[in-house]
């Protein structure tokens, strides 16, 4: 039988939940943390079928409890994304309102499974008063509750929730897993596979969207990243601002390098993070896409500069 939710890698955080789970003294609140795209909302969604009865977390589509999560309608269960605002666009973020609500149904008594589970999906996509308002469940939990807050670590973490919770960090996948998770998905895998670097979700991501032009033009602007040709920097700039995944692609790909250069050269470490804050902030100062991948890049170029120096 096919599991509800399968699962290629992560045993390992598997084995250290389901440890502290029969241990008797489960956290109620834990951070899952790593990059997306490696299955980090899969795992959440098998381990919520564990707590709410499912006979394991690979337990199959005919599992009653797995068949209630995979329709959405399980009472014991409450998964917070970012909602359409009025004029059914996605939010920008995950609501105060919506974590509201959340502290309210983990005020209500279970109504199938003796415990009830929360998912924030993701923390990446919360504002400071979201967070805080979170704090309320964290400081003051409720008896048989658990709260999983996924994190991509694209946006730094209060550090009153991070105390708070227990952290789970999931790995992007080996190249045999990564090729194990592609081969079950239709249409191209070939791209997907070269973008995925351990991340088949955001590799495939990326190649239905302007991803992979967005990272072959900037592969081609770091060649000579000091001093690249207007035509090369145009062009790299102009792919990256096709879409949502294409500047996620350049972003990524900017920083990836800058992370891996920064190995040999700690002073870029520092780039890195002036680079992260760009990224952090672009939503919060109203930066273009144009705006946010040319600040980017003039970041990257001073670091280089200082480098150099």
């Amino acid at each position: 039988m096919t599991a509800a939710f399968p699962l290629i890698g992560h045993q390992q955080a598997e084995t250290r939940f389901l440890a502290a789970k029969e241990s008797g003294r489960l956290h109620h609140g834990w951070i899952y943390q790593g990059p997306s795209g490696i299955g980090k909302s899969i795992f959440a969604r098998r381990i919520a079928g564990l707590m709410l009865g499912a006979e394991a977390t690979d337990a199959p589509d005919t599992d009653k409890t797995m068949q209630l999560i995979l329709s959405g309608g399980h009472p014991d269960l409450k998964w917070v994304t970012r909602g359409l605002n009025e004029k059914g666009k996605l939010r920008q973020d995950i609501t105060v309102d919506q974590i509201r609500e959340l502290n309210q149904f983990f005020s209500l008594r279970p109504a199938l499974s003796g415990w009830r589970v929360g998912v924030i999906d993701a923390l990446d996509e919360m504002n400071v008063s979201g967070m805080n308002a979170l704090l309320k469940t964290l400081e003051e939990p409720p008896n048989n509750a658990l709260l999983i807050l996924i994190s991509h670590g694209t946006q730094p973490i209060l550090p009153t929730i991070r105390s708070r919770c227990q952290v789970l960090r999931l790995c992007p996948l080996s190249e045999e897993d990564t090729a194990a998770v592609l081969k079950k998905q239709d249409g191209e895998t070939k791209l997907a596979a070269e973008l995925a670097h351990g991340r088949p979700g955001y590799g495939l991501e990326l190649s239905r969207t302007g991803g992979a032009k967005a990272v072959q033009t900037a592969r081609a602007m770091l060649r000579n990243v000091r001093k690249p040709s207007g035509g090369v920097v145009s062009a790299a700039l102009t792919a990256a601002i096709v879409d949502e995944g294409s500047l996620r692609a350049f972003t990524d790909t900017l920083m990836e390098w800058v992370a891996d250069k920064s190995a040999s050269d700690a002073e870029l470490a520092n780039t890195w993070l002036k680079m992260h804050d760009v990224r952090a902030t672009a939503e919060e100062f109203n930066l273009t896409p144009l705006q946010t991948a040319t600040k980017l890049f003039a970041t990257l170029q001073d670091g280089m500069k200082a480098v150099s120096a």
